[in-house]
């Protein structure tokens, strides 16, 4: 933590400085001016197969391409450097356009159009800009509160401008050469993620044999950059991925199953470096079977599920199923049995009206019970064995003629006869 914040300090420090070369040193570095000097070379030169039987790490090209994507990396922390450094300069020309226009080229390009015009209509933006965001940069511009830069300020800050567009067109080269040997240097995983994804997995891995040496679970999150929420929900953040969700197939496939794919493409991206560091097979045709398979589950997870089939009844049986008789089957069935008074009134006298419980046949019907000529809803129930048995049982435990009584109970007994 102390590092980041000190070095966040420096840079602070280094973007107070007046003079664009006390910020921006990168252009003026030995190492960027040989790196695009053969990076140049290279591209005019065109690929050259000659190399084919070399071990790849001992390749001359394969070398300029790791040093590439460092370069790359840097060029573009050297970006944001520069677009900090127009931004403190044409704040007091125009504040509120570094809210509106937020890629740094872009932030360059149109401070570079616009310069010291305060009056935005005569300014052409066509092209720089997508014309939504003309409209508000004008209307915007017609209600500044900025005052037009000093001479000297703004010819480093158009200077600043020039830097950057050309670090950017620097970067873009490198990144051609890059993709324009990465059939050559891995074929198989360029044609699984993309020529360009493939460089810079091999640029942040640091080689081809250093990333077919990582667990496909790491390769997942190459070029994944560490949000801060500052204390909010990741609920609604996106899951961690790196420079897979720039290939094709991740962004085609629907956002409920990006996280499936992003698995699958590092796994099957692993396998395939794990063949090019071998030089297995050059032609490129392990990558394009690898492909396939992934389109194929990426499908296949998409199909609807079968429809539910309607299940047969089962084959009746022919013979009856053996039922357990005995004392036990019967007391339950006793005890669950229909009551006499239950039977009266679920049977109807023809011809004969039934009371119910709101009368004119509304409510409950009591079908015939009370139509034996008493008048009587009640019937006289027989008592079941099973109740006979529990009142028996009551009786003997209450009456206090047992044998055993309870040490609360006085020792008299008075009998019937006494």
């Amino acid at each position: 933590m102390e590092e980041d914040v000190d070095g966040d300090l420096a840079d602070i420090e280094a973007l107070n400085y007046d003079d664009l070369d006390s910020v921006s040193k990168l252009q003026k570095t030995q190492r960027y001016i040989d790196i695009m000097q053969k990076v140049e070379d290279a591209l005019e030169k065109g690929s050259d197969i000659s190399n084919q039987g070399m071990v790849l790490e001992d390749d001359p090209e394969y070398q300029l391409i790791v040093d590439c994507n460092s370069l790359s990396v840097d060029i573009e922390n050297e970006i944001v450097i520069i677009h900090n450094f127009i931004r403190d300069k044409y704040r007091l020309k125009f504040p509120e356009l570094e809210s509106l226009v937020h890629h740094p080229i872009d932030y360059a390009r149109v401070v570079k159009k616009i310069g010291n015009e305060m009056d935005l209509t005569l300014v052409d933006l066509e092209g720089l800009l997508p014309s939504a965001i003309i409209m508000v940069v004008s209307v915007t511009a017609s209600t500044t509160s900025g005052k037009p830069l000093p001479e000297d300020v703004l010819q480093k800050t158009i200077d600043a401008c020039d830097r950057a567009l050309a670090l950017d067109m620097a970067k873009k080269k490198v990144l051609d050469f890059v993709e324009s040997r990465m059939g050559y240097i891995a074929p198989n995983l360029s044609t699984i993620v993309g020529s360009a994804v493939a460089a810079k997995l091999m640029g942040t891995a640091g080689g081809l044999s250093a990333l077919a040496k990582m667990p496909a679970c790491n390769v997942q999150l190459l070029g994944a950059k560490k949000k801060t929420l500052a204390g909010f929900s990741t609920a609604t953040s996106q899951f961690r991925v790196g420079y897979i969700e720039q290939t094709e197939i991740f962004q085609s496939t629907p956002p409920a199953l990006r996280s499936r794919a992003c698995r699958l493409l590092a796994s099957k991206a692993t396998l395939a470096a794990r063949i090019d560091s071998t030089r297995g097979d050059p032609s490129g045709n392990a990558g394009r079977t690898l492909k396939d398979e992934i389109h194929k589950k990426i499908e296949k997870w998409q199909e609807p599920p079968p429809a539910k089939q309607p299940k047969p009844l089962p084959v009746p049986d022919s013979e009856p199923k053996k039922k357990r008789g005995g004392r036990r089957l019967r007391k339950m069935k006793e005890r669950y049995a229909i009551t006499d008074m239950r039977k009266l009134a679920n049977r109807m006298q023809f011809g004969v009206p039934e009371e119910s419980s709101l009368g004119d046949g509304l409510g409950e019907g009591y079908g015939m019970l009370g139509q034996a000529g008493s008048g009587k809803l009640r019937v006289s129930v027989g008592q079941s064995k099973l109740a006979a048995k529990v009142a028996k049982k009551f009786k003997e435990k209450h009456g206090g003629s047992s044998g055993a009584t309870s040490g609360l109970t006085s020792s008299l007994a008075f009998t019937p006869v006494q």
